[in-house]
């Protein structure tokens, strides 16, 4: 090769190999798992530290719904047995330490630059590489673009007029400051999502006086959290195998597994006893462990949702009160079931009051508080708990630019269309970890993140191995993925009920319609999808 040539192949190179967008429990994994493989890769992440979800959203209240020990590394035993959870269901501020540590141990903080937001990336054809904007004009060039951007840190802001004209404190929960105080303040939180419910529950017995503006009530369940104590855990540690060998059987990759027994077939009495001990149960037995049949019969869905309406009912004093509070619109575990620990207490209290903005709607924001049709609230601390645009939200802030200069937001306005979740066609060298129609999103998280990354892991070393410098998915195996996706939608209760499992979020233009988000089929199923294209030789990509 003549010295030209070599100047202009040199050129074509790019700068890493690989670069990982996000600092979470995904990016972090992935993170170590190509430095394993030898690849040059660095990561950027927004915030200042690692964690994502877990650094961002330090809210009070903020804590897991599904077992420490289940949302735990598994990969490496060393890790699993030198850290031991305090509570069954940890706080933000644990889960944080817990993943500053794994980053520690695994020596990654070296490959991490933070205080980076990606703001465009545009793939280039002739070097078969990623170009990356950053906020700051930085550009970068790699070879590989992974996204570990999070389904749920898109943050939205209800459409209020006068947001910016209050005077006082306000934050939306996914940048609450750290270390807030709300002690003896008027606070508002508006919303009743997870993290309001979160928020409320910590908050209500702190603060002087606390309006919840609540729009669409959810079904909740108790979380019954409780601390670990040192007998049980030992036996915890003694157990990772079988523990995280029963979350892989469970379709949705938590301890809890759906009783498969036909629901009509269970007498009336027996049915009431199972519920009455799932609902004493810790986590989300009382969603993912109930009869199969409650979320794809209407009849028996209609029955448990009584079953927890009667239970609010028991919970909370004031009938009027315990009304608003129980769903109209939608059955139990339709949408995504937020666990709480005295949520419905807190409306018990005499500084706890509940205003339906369907009844009294909120007109503005005002420099003193909020003012409805009916009256205004004056508020020291307004809390804004108005949640995600989820999944797809975080992609559509980045200006992604594919192959043949089409925007990714645009090619999924309508919805998002994918290969196994993990790569859409049109856009080469993008691999979309935790993204949506993926298996990782359906499923307890880590669980499902770890099996990702493995799988993507082993992909990019047969990239490599091949000496390939381009992949993507074919259009053929992109619209086979997507109607398979929207097959489990069919006969699903969950098809029918606005959330963001089916792409609705009235706080975003045009996501007013059901969009296929989220992959139904179970982890047990995507495992073998994905190991079945594997074995062929990673059939569904083009390599070149």
């Amino acid at each position: 090769m003549t010295d030209a040539g070599k100047a202009t192949l040199h050129a074509l190179q790019p700068q890493h190999e690989a670069i990982i967008i996000g600092a979470g429990v995904c990016g972090i994994y992935m993170l170590h798992r190509l430095i394993e493989l030898g690849v040059d890769v660095t990561l950027l992440e927004t915030g200042e530290g690692p964690g994502g979800t877990w650094y961002w959203n330090r809210y009070p209240g903020a804590r897991f719904d599904s077992e420490s020990y289940t949302y735990g590394y598994s990969f490496s035993k060393k890790l699993l047995q030198e850290w031991s959870w305090s509570e069954h269901f940890a706080g933000q501020p644990e889960t944080l330490r817990y993943l500053t540590h794994v980053v520690d141990e695994l020596e990654l903080l070296p490959h991490m630059r933070f205080g980076c937001t990606v703001k465009a990336a545009t793939f280039d054809e002739d070097s078969r590489a990623w170009t990356v904007e950053l906020e700051n004009g930085e550009t970068l060039t790699t070879r590989l673009l992974l996204t570990a951007i999070g389904m749920l840190s898109a943050a939205t802001m209800p459409r209020i007029e006068g947001v910016d004209s209050f005077q006082g404190k306000s934050f939306h929960t996914y940048y609450c400051p750290e270390g807030v105080r709300v002690d003896g303040k008027r606070v508002a939180v508006i919303g009743t999502g997870a993290t309001g419910v979160q928020v409320i529950a910590d908050i209500a017995d702190k603060v002087a006086e606390l309006t919840v503006f609540q729009r669409r009530p959810n079904w909740c369940a108790p979380l019954h959290n409780g601390p670990i104590d040192g007998e049980e855990q030992a036996k915890i540690k003694a157990s990772y195998d079988e523990i995280f060998a029963r979350c892989r059987k469970t379709p949705g990759g938590f301890l809890h597994g759906p009783d498969r027994r036909e629901f009509f077939k269970i007498s009336k009495e027996e049915r009431l006893e199972f519920w009455e001990a799932l609902y004493r149960s810790r986590g989300f037995g009382k969603w993912l462990g109930n009869f199969r049949d409650v979320f794809m019969d209407p009849r028996a869905n209609a029955e448990y949702s009584q079953f927890i309406a009667d239970k609010i009912r028991e919970r909370v004093d004031d009938p009027a009160t315990a009304e608003k509070l129980i769903p109209q619109d939608h059955g139990f575990g339709t949408r995504r079931v937020p666990l709480e620990t005295h949520y419905y207490e807190a409306y018990n209290r005499d500084n706890v009051h509940l205003v339906d903005v369907n009844e009294t709607p909120i007109e503005r924001v005002t420099p003193k508080g909020i003012k409805t049709s009916e009256r205004e609230y004056e508020f020291d601390v307004i809390v804004y708990a108005t949640g995600f645009d989820a999944i797809t939200g975080a992609f559509d802030r980045i200006d992604i630019t594919g192959s043949n200069g089409e925007k990714l937001r645009e090619k999924w306005r309508d919805g998002p269309e994918t290969f196994l979740g993990l790569g859409t066609h049109g856009f080469p060298n993008l691999l979309i970890l935790a993204g949506p129609q993926s298996g990782s999103v359906s499923t307890n998280f880590p669980r499902g993140i770890e099996e990702t990354v493995d799988w993507s892991t082993q992909l990019i070393g047969y990239f490599r191995a091949q000496d390939y410098r381009r992949m993507e998915p074919t259009a053929e195996a992109e619209k086979e993925w997507v109607e398979h996706v929207k097959s489990f939608y069919e006969g699903n209760m969950i098809a029918d009920t606005k959330s963001w499992f089916t792409g609705y979020n009235s706080n975003v233009d045009g996501h007013d319609t059901l969009r296929y988000m989220v992959y139904f089929g179970g982890a047990p199923a995507y495992r073998e999808r994905l190991a079945e294209v594997a074995d062929h030789d990673y059939e569904g990509f083009e390599f070149s």
